[in-house]
């Protein structure tokens, strides 16, 4: 095993049990009504318990990887145009709104960036007790079980994955035109992805901004099993430059993300 290959697993494996602890502590904060409030922000709530989140993640990676930056979106501050080569990028609470009003579709996330691409990441549903780590180029579990690589399949094949009761917007219009016939409800892009990559769902379309610590952390899931992920327009998250982008697709495969892309510039055409 190279010296590279043996530093990466003893960082996910730190790295799964420092998400697990902020993960407990979610849990135990639900009850706190203090934790609970917060302010909106645009669209975007903001709890008190994010901050309190990235406090108790940062601090656990910076123990990890000391001199290592952690880059949040809590700490607008650490947000710089040029990104370092190596950092943290992290979600404290991915599917806060979840958080706040009592389901169970968050999560807390974070993924080690090198040269803009996620080498090791691990994702926490506290909720559910499931965990979702990977390690470029060895692979992705799920709750320390291997997770297989998926078999590409047509576009309209198992289940759509979205965030609301039915299908609305454009996952409806994704569900119509592609034929699905399934249809699966759960909370934060960053769980959602991860239900892509175990093969409980098989499309995720999102037309909404989409920043890096969304899916950062589980695009290496993705990656790993095999899966495909790509912003609307079709090209690939590079975490490069801005930290937002206009949407996501992520499948089985990353050919059936490009088939969903060139759809969807017709859609948006109206044709």
């Amino acid at each position: 095993m190279s010296r590279r290959r043996l530093r990466l697993d003893t960082l996910a494996t730190a790295l799964t049990g420092a998400v697990l602890e902020v993960g407990v502590l979610l849990r135990e904060w639900r009850s706190d009504a203090g934790a609970t409030s917060g302010v909106w922000e645009g669209s975007q709530f903001k709890a008190e318990a994010d901050t309190m989140a990235h406090g108790a993640l940062s601090d656990r990676l910076r123990a990890l990887e000391p001199g290592v930056p952690v880059l949040s979106e809590e700490d607008s501050a650490s947000l710089v145009a040029d990104r370092p080569d190596v950092h943290w990028m992290i979600d404290p609470i991915d599917g806060t709104a979840s958080f706040v009003h009592g389901y169970p579709g968050y999560v807390t996330q974070a993924a080690l960036m090198e040269g803009g691409v996620p080498v090791v990441s691990a994702i926490y549903a506290p909720e559910n007790d499931v965990m979702y780590a990977a390690v470029r180029g060895v692979g992705a579990t799920r709750n320390g079980d291997h997770l297989p690589r998926l078999s590409p399949a047509p576009v309209g094949t198992g289940a759509l994955i979205d965030n609301t009761p039915e299908p609305r917007g454009i996952a409806l219009a994704v569900y119509r035109h592609f034929g699905f016939g399934e249809y699966l409800e759960s909370g934060s892009i960053g769980l959602k992805l991860c239900r892509i990559a175990e093969g409980a769902a098989q499309l995720f379309v999102k037309d909404v901004p989409i920043r890096d610590w969304d899916v950062a952390a589980p695009q290496l899931v993705l990656e790993e099993t095999g899966a495909g992920l790509l912003r609307l327009d079709g090209t690939r998250f590079d975490h490069r430059g801005g930290y937002e982008s206009g949407g996501l697709i992520a499948g089985t495969d990353e050919a059936a993300c490009a088939e969903v892309a060139r759809w969807h510039r017709s859609w948006s055409r109206g044709g």
